[in-house]
């Protein structure tokens, strides 16, 4: 037992996880294994959603053995030996977690308002009616400013896999789609995966699908706002080490 409490300053292992709920959901996260058990549920409460108080978590080896249970919150993670390669595994005991039921990968469950087109037309001060006023005094200000290739030159040296960061709020995270997005405008577009849940999707965007990502953290955003090169994923304690 006494190898589990060698537990170096600048230790920290890239863990796989899972969610026992987000059957989609997949992260390499970096863990220190100065970190308490306490420590490592808030970091995956931000990357899942899953509540401290409600989330058990388990240790799987690279062969997909179950090692233990993270149950000691005072505890420091490298106690449990973790390597690199080996997953955690969120459980949520919660039955009305925001995760529960599915819908927050299936949108399809989501009841969404509707309305006939007929109905929309007989409507006064719609957003239709006020564009097509305007269409109507002035055609040429509806002609589309932007070109196909908007941006193009920009996307020279962005590629699927490079890590990032994005303006505005330095936002990281990798590359997962570099090009035209007709669904969105005209022009290339990129497409992020952010390491936090800060993007607005999970790279499906008016129903076409980009790329995949969890929900939450994709983005599709303009070149000119990405920013490629050594951006690592934060550590979000770093700074709480810090005098």
């Amino acid at each position: 037992m006494a190898s589990r409490l060698q537990i170096q300053g600048d230790d920290s292992v890239i863990l796989r996880v899972t969610h026992s709920n987000l059957k989609s959901f997949s992260a390499e996260v970096r863990f220190s294994l100065q970190m308490t058990v306490e420590a490592v549920k808030e970091k995956l409460w931000k990357k899942c959603g899953t509540s401290m108080n409600s989330m058990r978590l388990e240790l799987y080896d690279d062969a997909n053995s179950k090692i233990s249970d993270l149950d000691d919150h005072a505890k420091p993670f490298g106690f449990y030996s973790p390597l690199d390669g080996y997953r955690i595994h969120v459980i949520d005991l919660d039955p009305s977690s925001v995760t529960s039921g599915g819908w927050l990968e299936d949108t399809s469950l989501v009841e969404k308002y509707s309305i006939s087109d007929e109905a929309y037309m007989k409507r006064d001060g719609t957003f239709r009616k006020f564009k097509e006023k305007l269409a109507s005094q002035n055609p040429s200000a509806f002609e589309s400013k932007i070109s196909e290739n908007y941006m193009e030159e920009l996307c020279a040296n962005i590629k699927v896999g490079d890590r990032c960061e994005v303006e505005p709020g330095e936002k990281r995270g990798v590359v997962k789609y570099v090009g035209q997005a007709e669904s969105i405008a005209p022009g290339f577009w990129v497409g992020i995966q952010y390491d936090e849940p800060l993007g607005k999707n999970d790279g499906m965007v008016k129903g076409t699908r980009y790329f995949e990502a969890p929900p939450l953290h994709g983005a599709m955003v303009r070149p000119d706002k990405v920013k490629v090169g050594d951006y690592p994923e934060r550590d979000p304690f770093e700074e709480d080490d810090e005098i």
